[in-house]
């Protein structure tokens, strides 16, 4: 306690945002898994389980938008707790017995995990701008970098965590177990968070929701697709093709994927060191392009790999860590640059703006991961990944380009 007593200000703030989304983060990751391994249990199709994360993607859309604008009235602080809160109360609403677990009910409380999920993200992105003097970029882009990979990494525990808690105590026992530790870290983030941070000093219209900057609309652009062809494979495609092809138990699949976002978020935080922040340069739009170009290869060689002769299991998994790797990179360089593009005053606005578009890639992402694994496979779910990073490749022209940063 007195180590962290000793800690600036900034630096004690930055740590509970981030304890707080680490939090957030593995119940959100387990969360999803136990819905897709319960339901596809219960028979459900690919696309019928598609379906359940339906509002929880839309209504992500919604509250990128007016959280933003909620964060920059009312402060961070009440938007991330407000989020932690939202998440004890859905994974609570998903405690009842097996017979009101119906499909709409599961898609509320999945609505609702979709805003707790936002709220919660839109508020450590943003609040990361605040807490960094404005003429230290690299440490900026390693702050962010380190939020982003340490929450994917988080979501990948939260991966296994799903399916060794679905083994163990079923699914109402799971959600329970997450809804209890998560009401301890929502308390404690009420007493610890500092109270005006991120309020704008004027407050704005509703109207100011859009953004007005021409490079966070063609990074926001780029954001929709990048997460698009992810998430048209992932989501829901490969947890059940590893399921049903390869007859991998629940566990497996679950510590699989685990491994896999582990992975990931690791790249993601080393970030700055792979895209030559130590040599003194700072990623701009050229960047954007050309990370997003190299990605195009990895669901390319993946669709021909698995329609050729070759063993598919081995192509699959060498697949997915290329992917994963150029994919960590990609995502953490956008994350950084939203962060540094956006204006001081209101952040939130200008960040909530581009997490809607990237929760618009998510819910574009994740209904054609369902509907397209149903009816033509997952080397169709790849090619059309692979027209996703093209897309937000070409859109990453038009980001501006600036010049060396030491």
């Amino acid at each position: 306690m007195s180590r962290l007593k000793a800690l600036s200000p900034e630096l004690r703030q930055y740590l509970i945002v981030t304890g707080n989304y680490w939090a957030f983060t593995l119940t959100d990751g387990a969360l999803r898994m136990l819905v897709v391994l319960h339901f596809h249990t219960l028979g459900y199709t690919p696309l019928q389980i598609a379906a359940l994360f339906l509002f929880y993607e839309v209504f992500g859309v919604i509250t990128n938008l007016v959280g933003g604008w909620l964060g920059a009235r009312l402060g961070l602080n009440r938007t991330m707790n407000i989020g932690l809160a939202l998440q004890v109360g859905a994974l609570l609403m998903l405690t009842v017995p097996a017979a009101m677990l119906t499909v709409p009910w599961v898609m509320a409380a999945q609505a609702l995990s979709g805003i707790a999920k936002d709220l919660n993200k839109m508020s450590a992105k943003s609040a990361i701008k605040l807490l960094v003097p404005a003429d230290a970029q690299g440490t900026l882009y390693r702050w962010v970098a380190v939020l982003t990979g340490s929450k994917n990494a988080l979501k990948g525990v939260g991966f296994f965590m799903g399916g060794a808690l679905l083994a163990l105590v079923g699914f109402a026992g799971s959600v329970l177990v997450m809804a209890a530790v998560l009401a301890v870290v929502w308390l404690a983030s009420v007493v610890l968070l500092k109270t005006d941070l991120g309020k704008s000093k004027a407050k704005p219209k509703f109207r100011d929701l859009f953004s007005k900057s021409r490079a966070i609309n063609i990074l926001s652009a780029a954001r929709l697709f990048l997460f698009g062809a992810r998430d048209v494979w992932f989501v829901i495609a490969l947890p059940v093709y590893l399921s049903t092809v390869f007859g991998w138990s629940f566990s497996a699949v679950g510590g699989f994927l685990a491994l896999w976002v582990i992975g990931y978020g690791g790249v993601q935080s080393l970030a700055p060191a792979i895209t030559g922040k130590a040599s003194g340069r700072l990623p701009d739009g050229r960047a954007a392009f050309l990370w997003a170009a190299a990605l195009v290869a990895a669901p390319v060689l993946i669709a021909l790999g698995l329609g050729s002769s070759l063993p598919a299991l081995p192509v699959l998994l060498g697949g997915l860590a290329v992917f994963g790797v150029l994919f960590a990179v990609n995502s953490s360089l956008h994350s950084y640059l939203i962060v540094s593009y956006a204006k001081e005053d209101g952040v939130s606005l200008d960040v909530g703006f581009y997490y809607m578009s990237n929760a618009m890639g998510r819910l574009v992402g994740t209904l054609l991961s369902g509907w397209v694994f149903q009816a033509y496979g997952l080397v169709a779910c790849l090619w059309v990944s692979a027209l996703f990073v093209a897309l937000a490749a070409v859109i990453s022209l038009g980001l501006p380009r600036h010049h060396e940063v030491a």
